[in-house]
């Protein structure tokens, strides 16, 4: 694997598994309240065009980490929802 492929896999891998502690806490806690759509709605605008970028240039590491971070995002949304009213 060469040298940029490894970077951009390890930048992706630190950038995306920095959301998996807010799913878990989201969960356990049944509460995200404290989490703005704003920032949820426009993280996620950005993971997309993101992902699509990674896709155009067929950039692996891009689309990957990506992908994985707007599952995260859809999951935090979701449970934003579900527990909206507790």
């Amino acid at each position: 694997m060469r040298l940029t492929s490894l970077l951009g896999f390890i930048a992706g891998i630190l950038t995306t598994i920095s959301f998996v502690p807010q799913v878990l806490h989201a969960w356990r806690s049944k509460s995200c309240h404290d989490l703005s759509w704003g920032m949820l709605i426009t993280f996620s605008a950005g993971v997309v065009l993101w992902l699509l970028y990674g896709l155009r240039l067929w950039a692996m590491p891009i689309i990957v980490a990506n992908a994985v971070t707007l599952a995260l995002l859809v999951t935090i949304m979701f449970l934003k929802v579900r527990y909206r009213g507790r």
